[in-house]
């Protein structure tokens, strides 16, 4: 038995980190069980919303300002947009000014798809949230740690 290292708490459940990955964990299996229903997976989901919310104010939305906008790698991104090609539900073009650049569309099944994983996906949060007695508290405090 090793007692020689000092964790500064009395149980994994007291630690911060422990209790945020097992909230996440607990987050994502659910997520991507009903996001599967739907034929995506959460990082899909994540990057379509993404790149429908920079839609509503751009015509030139590229995939390093999705990547900007969710806080994911480029290159992830790139390899999950080219999935998303082949399946139909976005499309890329060539930016108008920067040639080393694409632009990305949601397609009319784009944009059927992402609204059906949104009307799944919601339920799925008010459940996965039901026991905090302020979830718009919650919310706040999270958008302070993101920010």
């Amino acid at each position: 038995m090793n007692t020689d290292i000092e964790f500064y708490v009395s149980t994994p459940t007291d630690d911060l980190g422990y209790l945020i990955w097992q909230l996440t964990m607990q987050w994502q299996r659910q997520s991507n069980k009903v996001l599967g229903e739907v034929g995506l997976t959460h990082t899909q989901y994540v990057i379509m919303g993404g790149l429908a919310w920079l839609s509503r104010s751009s015509e030139q939305v590229t995939q390093k300002d999705i990547a900007n906008l969710i806080k994911m790698d480029t290159i992830l991104v790139s390899k999950v947009l080219k999935k998303l090609q082949q399946q139909g539900v976005i499309t890329r073009q060539e930016h108008p000014i920067d040639a080393r650049a694409k632009c990305v569309f949601l397609t009319e099944k784009g944009t059927e798809k992402l609204q059906q994983a949104i009307n799944v996906k919601r339920p799925t949060n008010d459940v996965f949230i039901e026991k905090l007695t302020n979830k718009a508290e919650f919310i706040r405090q999270l958008q302070q740690i993101v920010d």
